[in-house]
């Protein structure tokens, strides 16, 4: 059974905001297991040139933004990839307003079967509307 539609390609989510904490940043590279100090000690990222602590690489991986065209069984997808490219590394204090593009859907067959793919995008803007990040995903459906 197929699940391609592809008039939701381009599709895009409502754009959500998100305020940037310290201890927000603090909390995720202690997840990593990291003991980078431009991610804890604010005074440090100062000292590097930053306005405040920096979030790690993977950190807008927290900000839950709907996933527009992707109505699926949630149990039946795996997350299969995700790069990020920064303009600009987020900080401490920052507002950034995100939005989800569904760029792409496509099907190939494995082992167990046909698994189809989306492709979302991200983009993470500053309340300038300057683009801060973007984010690329791929969602496995099996």
């Amino acid at each position: 059974m197929t699940v391609i539609d592809r008039t939701v390609i381009g599709s895009k989510s409502e754009t959500l905001e998100f305020e940037v904490e310290k201890g927000a940043i603090r909390a995720f590279a202690h997840a990593l297991g990291s003991d980078n100090p431009i991610y804890f000690d604010e005074d440090y990222a100062k000292q590097q040139g930053y306005a405040s602590l920096v979030a790690p690489p993977t950190f807008p991986s927290t900000f839950r933004v709907p996933k527009p065209g992707i109505n699926v069984e949630l149990s039946r997808t795996l997350h299969g990839a995700q790069e990020f490219i920064y303009e600009r590394p987020i900080v401490a204090g920052d507002t950034l307003r995100c939005t989800n593009y569904l760029a792409d859907i496509f099907e190939k067959e494995g082992k167990s079967g046909t698994m189809t793919f989306f492709i979302l995008e991200t983009r993470g803007e500053d309340l300038s509307g300057n683009l801060v990040y973007r984010s690329k995903t791929t969602i496995i459906y099996r």
